[in-house]
């Protein structure tokens, strides 16, 4: 699929925000006041931005209060009305921390859980998609969440946490790397069923088209495999390998800016790829596969 800008800054700030989000709300670190505040706003800055980015992907920006509405069949619905309720809750649980020096834990538990909720809803709006294969697996939220969480434990502090989810969400990222490369394939799905006619194997004679259309623009993106393999190798030492590093030396301030710089450009080369090489089937129809 394209790799919109808008898209890949939601998932990857939203996700860093609530991932965050989550770690303050079981109290980690035990911040009160204006250290409070320092995290909170960081946390509602790239939740709240990442939200915002994503509206910019909307046909009808305006209409987007409508999806609040469909909650029963659609995970983007699902997503709107745990993100608003992550943002209530967070709020009313940080306001106690930073004016009155209060933790209410279990207001911060639900929070917390109500963060990742928010992660695991955003996932499913991919994960469901049928029409993708490369998505259509237990791996994607699994990356989501995983991701969600290193990154919320590099910019909560919590080091003893951060390096195991560092390289557990590495690992978790190749094992969608691997599996998605053959998910196309495995699923079945050909020109001969995307099209619906039968007779034997079938090939692209024209294109069913006479200039570049909706379909073609948001849904087929074709990158090389030499580029994908090299942006691959770029991502996974940014996103995993170079801040589990810098943890593991001896803190100072520099390298913890470093650790948590090199995570956002790895998680952003690696969501633009989770994009990039999204095979839509509708790619079949028109000959691109």
């Amino acid at each position: 699929m394209h790799p919109a800008r808008s898209v890949i800054l939601f998932t990857t700030l939203s996700g860093l925000g609530f991932g965050l989000m989550a770690w303050l709300g079981m109290g980690l670190p035990a911040v009160t006041g204006w250290s409070a505040f320092v995290f909170f706003a960081l946390a509602y800055l790239l939740a709240a931005g990442g939200l915002i980015a994503s509206t910019f992907h909307l046909g009808r920006p305006e209409r987007g209060l409508k999806a609040f509405s469909q909650w029963r069949t659609s995970w983007l619905s699902r997503e709107a009305w745990c993100s608003v309720a992550t943002l209530l809750v967070m709020a009313l649980y940080g306001t106690g921390l930073v004016f009155s020096e209060s933790r209410w834990a279990l207001l911060g538990w639900v929070g917390a859980v109500l963060s990742l909720l928010t992660v695991f809803t955003t996932s499913m709006i991919y994960t469901q998609l049928r029409s993708v294969p490369r998505w259509h697996m237990a791996l994607t939220p699994a990356l989501f969440l995983g991701l969600a969480l290193a990154g919320g434990a590099l910019l909560a502090g919590q080091v003893r946490f951060a390096m195991p989810l560092l390289l557990l969400a590495g690992g978790i990222q190749i094992a969608h790397w691997l599996r998605g490369d053959g998910a196309l394939a495995r699923s079945g799905t050909t020109m001969t069923s995307a099209t619906g006619l039968t007779g034997g194997p079938l090939r692209a004679f024209e294109p069913p088209h006479t200039g570049p259309n909706y379909l073609l623009r948001e849904m087929v993106y074709v990158i090389g495999r030499k580029h994908a393999t090299r942006l691959r190798v770029i991502a996974l030492p940014l996103m995993a390998l170079v801040p589990a590093g810098c943890l593991a030396l001896p803190f100072s301030h520099s390298l913890a800016a470093l650790a948590v710089l090199s995570h956002l450009l790895g998680v952003l080369a690696a969501r633009w790829l989770f994009f990039a090489e999204a095979e839509h089937v509708v790619g079949l129809y028109y000959g691109k596969r």
